[in-house]
């Protein structure tokens, strides 16, 4: 036993709670069973690095979840990703960069909403990364797919 994970059982813990090996089984077997399922072969570096990843997506779950909660924040109520994240569209009505550029007064409202999701974007990932270091904790195999200490690790600079 590592801490409060059981090798083989447990794949992570957040904030105390076991995320089990099953559960990542589980999320594997979804994405073989999908229509787009061109995925590593169980077993091999590729395979354990794409099992790493779930694990990742899931703790990063289990963590929202938890704080939502804590805060007593329903899927409700919070906004829409479209809300929050601009779409190919809005992108493009931004125009080239050798598009004539309209009055600051016309755009200021937009470019400090635009500062303003992207500090709002950035706080959020700032507070996530806290609180995964602060509450979750993985077991030996699935550690971070680019954690330079796990035996499958291809992430070259």
């Amino acid at each position: 036993m590592i801490g409060d994970i059981i090798p083989d059982t447990v794949a992570a813990t957040v904030a105390g709670a076991p995320v089990l090996v099953a559960e990542v089984d589980a999320r594997e077997a979804l994405l073989r069973d999908g229509p787009a399922a061109a995925l590593p072969a169980p077993g091999t570096s590729e395979g354990r690095q794409l099992r790493r990843w779930l694990t990742q997506l899931i703790v990063t779950e289990w963590v929202i979840t938890t704080e939502a909660e804590a805060l007593g924040v329903t899927a409700g109520e919070a906004p829409a990703e479209e809300n929050l994240l601009p779409d190919a569209t809005a992108r493009l009505e931004l125009g080239s960069v050798a598009a004539a550029a309209p009055p600051l007064e016309q755009v200021r409202p937009v470019i400090a909403e635009h500062l303003r999701a992207a500090a709002r974007r950035r706080a959020f990932r700032v507070w996530l990364d806290a609180r995964r270091a602060e509450q979750v904790r993985l077991a030996p195999g699935y550690e971070h797919p680019g954690d330079p200490r796990q035996p499958d690790n291809t992430h070259r600079h």
